[in-house]
């Protein structure tokens, strides 16, 4: 089964990224979602965000995001993996990335989902600014 990764500007097709692994020989699929939430923390200091906007230098991106997620298929044998991450604005509530994974197996599923989010999100060139009430600020530069 080929993996699929892109990145979108506008809403993640979460249901599409669940059919694209399915295969009756998956005893367990694993799906994270990552959504904007209304606050963020810098410190010990909370505050609101109205929303956030995703940049990416794509070819780069879906690069190390294919790398990453053969990497993920080559260590826990697994079945179909599809990863999206969005860029432009992305309102509270709606889904910015989105990672689902495949294997015969539940604990090699939940492990590569989760290897996979974190190395899209500490290795892939896309960058979030958090639009506040009255500022913005870019994080993770």
């Amino acid at each position: 089964m080929p993996q699929m990764v892109k990145i979108v500007n506008g809403p993640v097709d979460v249901s599409g990224l669940l059919s694209a692994v399915s295969d009756p020989r998956a005893g367990g699929t694993a799906l994270f979602v990552g959504t904007t939430r209304n606050f963020s923390v810098d410190g010990e200091r909370e505050y609101p965000v109205s929303y956030l906007v995703y940049e990416a230098y794509e070819p780069m991106a879906l690069k190390v995001m294919n790398d990453i997620a053969g990497a993920a298929r080559s260590r826990w044998g697994l079945i179909g993996v599809a990863a999206v991450h969005r860029t432009g604005r992305v309102e509270i509530g709606e889904a910015s990335v989105a990672i689902a994974v495949s294997a015969a197996h539940r604990a090699e599923a939940f492990e590569a989902c989760r290897f996979i989010i974190d190395a899209v999100k500490r290795d892939a060139p896309i960058w979030k600014k958090e639009v506040l009430p009255e500022s913005e600020r870019w994080v993770g530069l």
